[in-house]
Order: C-alpha cells, then structure tokens, then sequence
C-alpha cells in the first residue's frame, strides 16, 4: 500500500467515512436547522478529504479541482439557507425543524 506523505490512504479512508457517518447521524438526529446545516457540511468536507486524498494517491489534480467547486458551492448554499434560516426565526420566532411544519399549506 503506497503512503500519501507518510500516512495510508486506508487512515484517510477511515476518517472521512467516520465524518460523514457524524454529520449524517447530525442531519437524521437534530431538530435545530443550524445544527443540520452545519453537519451537511461536515459531509461534504468528508466527501471533499476523500477525494483530495484519492487525487494525491493517484497523483491526479482533476479531483482537487472539483473540490474547489464543491467549496464554492457549498459556501452558497450556507449563504442562501442562513439568510431563509433568519427569515424563519423572524417569522416563526424559532430555528426547530419540527415547529416549521406549520408552513405547510
């Protein structure tokens, strides 16, 4: 098994995988909506360490310039889902998921 700078890539494996099983176990177990945002991008930095890692070990930029897209992107969409996230609290005067179901028609 060849090294990533002296580490296995099985190590980074192993912890991106451990990333995303939190922030997936955050998203499906947490009420408040900053909470679920804030695990979406934990997956996506898992997501994001896996792919740099594999990129590196292959020795293949395409992949960490995928990443980059994949920063930006997700930069927006925490830009966009605070500012409806803020919105909600102003309205409904809470960030808990399950009290936002009264939006519903």
């Amino acid at each position: 098994m060849q090294n990533l700078h002296g580490i296995p890539i099985n190590y980074y494996v192993i912890l991106s995988t451990a990333l995303f099983c939190v922030g997936a176990l955050g998203v499906m177990l947490r009420r408040n909506a900053i909470i679920i945002f804030m695990c979406v991008e934990l997956m996506l930095n898992a997501v994001n360490l896996l792919l740099v890692a594999f990129s590196s070990y292959f020795g293949d930029s395409q992949a960490q310039v995928f990443v980059f897209f994949i920063m930006a992107v997700a930069a927006a969409e925490v830009a966009v889902g605070l500012a409806i996230l803020i919105m909600i609290f102003r309205n409904a005067g809470t960030s808990d998921t399950d009290v936002l179901t009264k939006l519903k028609w």
